[in-house]
């Protein structure tokens, strides 16, 4: 265990987890929405993650960016992650009502048990995966370089990139935009209400399957959004992307109370810390076992989150 090597870098490990999480907490938030009206897991969720950053690859490849391009002007630069964006967003949140519609719609309907939801997400998710997979032979996918690196200020003795800033300041604008319009919008009083009491809310004229459709395009959304500032953050991409950052993004939401849009964005932030923390202080070898020990420690001894919301009371 190096522990000199944490106490040295104690404001870099805090900068780098708090940029993680933040990927975290995005795709967090599709977790979160559905479990609070649905009350089901969701584990496709990681590759509608894992679709959205193949989306914005392809994007731009076809603007005809390529590894040996040059870092364009930064005008062009957010040009061409705006585009990749909103075509990641579209085709994350296309997945994920698809998924709904094929995979869980007709076992609603039929009354279906939760285990039989619950294998069908699983089905999902390695269908998805192993399509993706046969479709780029299982080859990793490099991203061009689209900002370059600069140091805009010091935290202590850590040194801030332009990078991590843009990160974080979109994932919170993207969280914010997203609570907003759950608590403040008709549409988002009815995903409010189906959540709550879906017997009443029917009654009261919600339509509930286009609340459960919203919900899903939403956590596609958010997905999708997260997967462009992977792409941008790492500069790489493969089929099974989605696994092991899909289990962190469920670890989030769990973390910070699961239904709870808030919960999600405090459990990625926190989780990306404790991630950063436990690589630096065990090596990068076991980030995920950190992540996987993080969530068995909530499951045993917080399974309500930090918020305090129970899992069978949750609100989204």
């Amino acid at each position: 265990m190096n522990f000199d090597f944490v106490i040295h870098a104690f404001w870099d490990l805090v900068v780098t987890g708090l940029t993680q999480g933040s990927i975290y907490a995005l795709v967090a938030l599709g977790y979160t929405l559905v479990y609070g009206v649905l009350r089901l897991i969701n584990f496709a969720h990681s590759e509608v993650f894992m679709v959205g950053t193949f989306t914005a690859f392809l994007v731009w490849s076809w603007l005809g960016l390529g590894l040996d391009s040059k870092v364009p002007a930064l005008v062009v630069v957010l040009g061409y992650i705006a585009i990749a964006a909103v075509a990641a967003a579209l085709a994350s949140g296309g997945t994920a009502l698809v998924l709904e519609l094929v995979a869980y719609r007709p076992l609603r309907r039929r009354n279906a048990p939760s285990l039989i939801f619950l294998i069908s997400a699983i089905g999902a998710s390695l269908a998805l995966m192993e399509a993706v997979g046969l479709a780029v032979h299982r080859q990793q996918r490099n991203i061009p370089v689209l900002v370059q690196p600069k140091a805009v200020f010091h935290l202590f003795d850590a040194t801030v990139y332009n990078l991590q800033i843009a990160i974080v300041v979109s994932a919170l604008v993207m969280m914010f935009a997203l609570d907003t319009f759950i608590n403040r919008t008709r549409l988002g009083l009815g995903v409010r209400a189906v959540a709550q009491d879906q017997q009443t809310a029917l009654l009261m004229g919600v339509n509930r399957d286009r609340v459960i459709m919203l919900v899903f395009l939403l956590g596609g959304l958010m997905a999708g959004f997260a997967a462009v500032l992977y792409d941008v953050k790492t500069g790489v991409t493969t089929y099974d992307v989605g696994f092991n950052l899909g289990i962190a993004a469920f670890a989030a939401a769990v973390l910070g109370g699961i239904g709870n849009l808030r919960g999600a964005l405090l459990g990625g932030l926190l989780l990306g810390v404790v991630e950063s923390f436990g690589a630096g202080l065990f090596g990068n070898g076991w980030r995920n076992v950190v992540v996987f020990v993080v969530l068995v420690l909530v499951l045993l001894f917080r399974p309500t989150g930090l918020l305090g919301e129970s899992l069978g009371r949750a609100r989204v």
